[in-house]
């Protein structure tokens, strides 16, 4: 695609003639190189700075891993940027944006699941010798990014009643939920318009990686440096999936590969996959529990900030204890705009479904009981616990269930097409020597 005419720059160009313009200036003094531009992409830019930044993040979340080579690291680093800045480009056209709250969020759960706060998490970040700055707009883009592969990609999914009832009809439907896989994933792509020389090239790449992986090179280091798959900085995990989850292609080879045992190249649109089957478990738990529970949510407002708001759900507490109705309170004082009309009804909820603070304080609370006022990342709550029960995973439940799960595997099928397709669209002019 060529490039747009005009004589608006971007920000990063502006930069870019700057600094070039200033070196032109100071000629007569020995240069020093502040930064430089490595790639156009489109309206962008990428620089050397970065890209060096990435680099950087790959080598600390990698630490103690064998990493390819400089130069390969460098280009598999770099490709991921150019692809990321053409997804950005249409999130910007789009009109796609992350809210700081609603990134904010996002930083909290991941501090979350690696069970710090976000003050802990933020120190690791900075013990690591990572940008905490930097590590939130690198989130912020990623959010970006995902919005726009649901958008382009996800829209054109759709999973109908006779797609569910084929798969339940199916000898996998039936094992949908017998066993798990954790696999890792080589990919070594053969473009659509290649020569039969140049597949059968990638043909024997492909057989030559098998035999070295067999023969015990690392799975995670050799991804790395041949894979062109999407999670190949990461090794090749692709982590724990479902059979009904994993691509088609891969959900006849995996059942049948034994734990650390590598397949075979499989040949797909895409070129040669390779995968590792580095873990197996079984079977998921048929019943779950669910609990009915309603709540009572004060947030801090313009008027009101989180001292104010912890003293009011302190006094909507005392007021509960001495026996005044508390779905009249939730209605007239929760923040919950969902539950509060309803007298702050939740319903019956799953096991996850909520933030961590609220389901710890819900499973510790008695059936009939009132918790005493707590925080989450929401504001805070009281609760109720209105009954228990155990419940089978009915015919609704599991045809959703089945339902996400074609989604993700169409998804996963289509994405990397359309990847390809919108680079190829794209004007990329890279600046250094691959």
């Amino acid at each position: 695609m060529d490039t747009q005419d005009g004589n608006i720059m971007t920000f990063k160009q502006f930069i870019a003639c700057a600094t070039f313009a200033l070196s032109a200036i100071t000629a007569q003094a020995a240069p020093v190189l502040i930064d430089r531009v490595i790639a156009i992409v489109d309206d962008d830019v990428l620089m050397e700075s970065e890209l060096q930044k990435r680099l950087n993040t790959v080598r600390v979340q990698n630490r103690g891993s064998e990493l390819p080579s400089e130069d390969v690291l460098r280009e598999q680093v770099l490709e991921r940027m150019i692809s990321e800045s053409i997804q950005v480009q249409m999130a910007d056209r789009s009109g796609i944006r992350v809210t700081d709250s609603q990134l904010n969020d996002a930083m909290l759960r991941i501090a979350e699941q690696n069970n710090m706060s976000l003050q802990q998490f933020e120190q690791a970040m900075k013990d690591e010798g990572v940008s905490f700055v930097d590590a939130r707009e690198q989130i912020r883009n990623e959010m970006r990014v995902s919005r726009v592969q649901q958008f382009q990609v996800g829209e054109r999914i759709q999973i109908t009643d006779q797609d569910i009832d084929y798969f339940l009809a199916s000898d996998i439907g039936r094992m949908a939920s017998a066993e798990e896989y954790h696999l890792r994933h080589i990919l070594i792509e053969v473009p659509s318009s290649a020569s039969p020389e140049a597949y059968k090239a990638a043909n024997d790449k492909a057989d030559d990686i098998v035999k070295r992986l067999r023969a015990g090179a690392n799975f995670a280091s050799t991804a790395m440096a041949e894979s062109s798959g999407r999670t190949a900085l990461n090794g090749g995990d692709m982590g724990w999936r479902k059979e009904a989850q994993l691509p088609s292609l891969f959900a006849d080879v995996a059942p049948k590969l034994a734990v650390g045992e590598v397949s075979d190249p499989i040949s797909s649109a895409s070129g040669f996959h390779i995968i590792k089957l580095e873990e197996k478990r079984g079977g998921s738990t048929k019943m779950i529990d669910q609990t009915k529970v309603r709540h009572i949510l004060i947030q801090t407002n313009e008027v009101r900030d989180d001292a104010q708001a912890e003293e009011l759900i302190q006094q909507l507490y005392e007021r509960l204890q001495a026996g005044e109705d508390f779905a009249a309170l939730a209605r007239e004082f929760s923040d919950d705009p969902g539950s509060g009309a309803s007298g702050g009804d939740l319903g019956w909820v799953n096991p996850g479904d909520m933030v961590p603070a609220f389901d710890a304080t819900m499973e510790n609370t008695a059936t009939n009981e009132i918790s005493a006022p707590f925080k989450s990342r929401f504001g805070w709550h009281i609760l109720e616990i209105q009954g228990r029960k155990k419940t089978d995973v009915g015919e609704e439940l599991q045809r959703n269930q089945i339902r996400q799960m074609l989604y993700a595997r169409r998804f996963d099928e289509e994405l990397p097409i359309w990847l390809r397709k919108v680079r190829s669209e794209a004007y990329v002019d890279i600046k250094e020597a691959q």
